[in-house]
């Protein structure tokens, strides 16, 4: 038996709202669970922000004795700072070649590798400090 981390859909037609459940991966999304790990309201409250609830010590718990995390529930995972980011690759053209360049899961743009040695430069290295100092 395989327990997955999956999002189980609630609400109204067009006023979504989910909980994170441990399922057997072979029950179906509404279906027989395991365990309530906690909610997920995508829809903006009156303070604009999103509303999430989750239950760290038993979602540890899960991943602990091999548990898998489906897609959705990785992210909610990530922003909550509980897992680390997601690997994701950008697709080019259709068809064509896969872009290597890694992707920042946060803002969906490319991570320059140029901008970080660009600002270490700039910084004093621990060598001039050293010469600076001797008489």
């Amino acid at each position: 038996m395989v327990v997955r981390l999956r999002l189980s859909r609630l609400g109204c037609k067009n006023r979504p709202f989910f909980r994170v459940m441990a399922a057997d991966s072979r029950s179906p999304r509404d279906g027989k669970h395991i365990e309530v790990l906690g909610y997920f309201n995508p829809l903006p409250g009156q303070d604009g922000g999103k509303r999430m609830g989750l239950k760290f010590d038993r979602i540890k718990y899960w991943l602990s004795v091999g548990a898998q995390a489906s897609d959705p529930v990785q992210r909610l995972l990530f922003r909550s700072g509980l897992l680390p980011p997601p690997p994701m690759v950008a697709m080019g053209r259709k068809g064509g070649e896969r872009d290597t360049r890694p992707v920042d899961p946060m803002t969906g743009r490319y991570v320059d590798a140029e901008k970080t040695p660009a600002i270490s430069d700039n910084m004093p290295k621990e060598e001039d400090n050293a010469e600076d100092k001797s008489p």
